[in-house]
């Protein structure tokens, strides 16, 4: 180092840490206020995170890990349109490049900090959008290919200098169902975007010269050092594990996922290439998705408290086979890979980490985010309306305590929808929403349950429920059952006595009056159950 260039001990690499990730953490809360729809006002279902200029993750804050796990391969790909002006946003969200499926928009801008004519760093914003087009409301369908899942956009402009590029933004509004609300949603991420630029410029106004870009490239540095040395500390070896879904929803057969993880020099190595070919149905995940999952899992499993940037990322290697179901080539339908497979992928991760660390992994958790999309015209406007919620489910229990009931799990962090705010927004009318009780696997330490949402339809809609969970349970470790499997019912009027089943995956068109209940997993037991006599003696003790 050159006596000019400024030295950072661990109490200021520190103290910049707190800041990058407050910069991540208001563009979040300027998003949050100022969006429109439910689902990112309410759900939260939204992601912000700072880069620097060679799009290496420097901080993020605290929202869906699937999305800031994948995200650096979107600033990567908004590269490609280099070189860039201030005032600059880069719009896309094409699974094939730096995307992870339709429904999520991602921003991306450079933030310019002197004089130099290169970006010093960049922020983006990633949402998810309620409707983006495709063949079915919520633009999650049963597709066989992409172009049946909505709008594709590869990295263009968005903005220009500052200045609305209106071709591009008519040419997505006019390919989507709810294009006002997609204005708004899109408004709030510019808003986004603008809070992160004007946060790091007052940052770099506190620093000399150029040194909050030399602090990023230490922090970074240090982050990859302190992640090695953690990995150190666990055991050295390799350990496999399989899973299945339950389908793809087109072909009623079970899809294998499989990993080999390495653990050796201070480096994990996830190898997914024994997992299934790329499937006719939309549970394929592209390679960011698995990247995502695969540094979860691994940051879940660490004891020191290491800070996800691209330091962390340095340590992971994920390997996939191209035209794989966890690589798949284009044409390929992936609107359930970011969803329901990133959720079995951290399954499939815990199952052979539980292997290497059965003291520190617990069992399976719901894994399924539950996906429920309905659409249609809202009678009380006339304007076209697209619901969507993701369901929580049983936490799976661990070596030391019980599971959580109904909360949202691993590759997802998003709330449920107040009722209150559905029914206002959207002509549907919740009967219900309680504890699935007694759905959490038994044992020593039994699972977490589930949830219970019925929803009594207020116009003709298209529903699609995308899940996963109903052939078989989560699975339990040392000893413990499995949690109960979810499953999803209609009754086709509200005056009907029975419910019918549902597959996992489907799209239906109700009438008004239709009944839908969607019960999430709950989560896999840990230990085996004591028998009832020892059981009560150490209730008495």
């Amino acid at each position: 180092m050159s006596p000019r260039t400024p030295r950072f001990d661990g109490v200021t690499l520190a103290l910049h840490q707190g800041w990058f990730t407050a910069v991540a953490e208001e563009m979040g809360v300027t998003l949050m206020r100022s969006a429109h729809s439910p689902n990112i006002t309410e759900r939260l279902d939204h992601s912000c995170a700072v880069f620097d200029a060679h799009a290496r993750l420097v901080a993020q804050a605290a929202h869906i890990p699937v999305h800031l796990g994948s995200m650096p391969r979107a600033v990567e790909a908004a590269l490609t349109l280099a070189p860039f002006a201030p005032g600059d946003v880069v719009l896309l969200n094409d699974p094939f490049a730096g995307g992870t499926h339709l429904p999520d928009l991602t921003c991306v801008s450079p933030v310019f900090l002197g004089t130099r004519r290169v970006p010093d760093f960049f922020v983006a914003s990633r949402a998810h959008h309620a409707d983006v087009g495709g063949a079915a409301p919520g633009s999650l369908p049963i597709a066989r290919e992409v172009f049946e899942e909505g709008f594709r956009i590869p990295p263009v402009r968005l903005m220009r200098a500052g200045t609305m590029v209106s071709e591009v933004l008519d040419l997505l509004l006019a390919n989507v169902r709810t294009p006002n609300e997609r204005r708004a949603d899109l408004a709030a991420q510019l808003g986004a975007q603008h809070t992160g630029e004007r946060r790091l410029r007052a940052l770099a106004e506190r620093s000399p010269g150029h040194s909050l870009t030399v602090a990023a490239a230490a922090l970074l540095a240090a982050t990859e050092r302190r992640t090695r040395a953690a990995i150190r500390a666990l055991p050295t070896g390799t350990w496999s594990f399989t899973d299945l879904l339950d389908g793809d929803g087109v072909i009623d057969a079970p899809v294998p996922l499989s990993l080999t993880l390495t653990l050796r020099n201070g480096r994990a190595r996830f190898d997914w290439t024994r997992s299934a070919p790329q499937t006719r149905g939309p549970v394929n995940a592209v390679r960011a998705v698995v990247t995502a999952a695969s540094m979860y899992a691994l940051r879940c499993v660490l004891e020191d408290d290491v800070a996800v940037n691209d330091g962390l990322l340095r340590c992971v290697e994920a390997v996939t086979r191209p035209g794989s179901v966890l690589d798949p080539l284009p044409p390929a339908a992936v609107g359930a890979g970011n969803v329901e497979t990133s959720q079995r992928l951290v399954d499939v991760a815990f199952g052979a980490l539980a292997k290497a660390l059965p003291d520190r992994v617990p069992a399976a958790s719901s894994g399924t985010m539950n996906n429920l999309l309905i659409g249609g015209v809202d009678p009380r406007t006339g304007l076209a309306f697209a619901y969507y919620e993701t369901l929580g489910g049983g936490h799976g229990a661990g070596p030391q305590a019980s599971g959580e009931s109904a909360m949202q799990a691993h590759m997802t962090n998003t709330r449920n929808t107040p009722i209150e705010s559905l029914e206002h927004a959207y002509p549907l009318h919740v009967v219900s929403t309680r504890i699935r009780r007694r759905s959490g696997g038994a044992g020593r330490r039994r699972g977490g349950d589930g949830i219970e949402r019925v929803l009594e339809m207020g116009a003709d809609v298209r529903v699609t429920v995308i899940s996963e969970r109903r052939a078989r349970g989560p699975w339990g470790l040392a000893g413990g059952a499995a949690g109960k499997p979810g499953r999803t019912t209609v009754r086709w009027r509200s005056s009907d006595a029975r419910d019918n089943t549902l597959p996992a995956k489907f799209t239906i068109d109700l009438r008004k009056g239709a009944v839908l209940t969607v019960a999430s997993p709950g989560g896999g037991g840990h230990g085996a159950a004591l028998p009832k006599a020892s059981r009560r003696r150490r209730t008495r003790s």
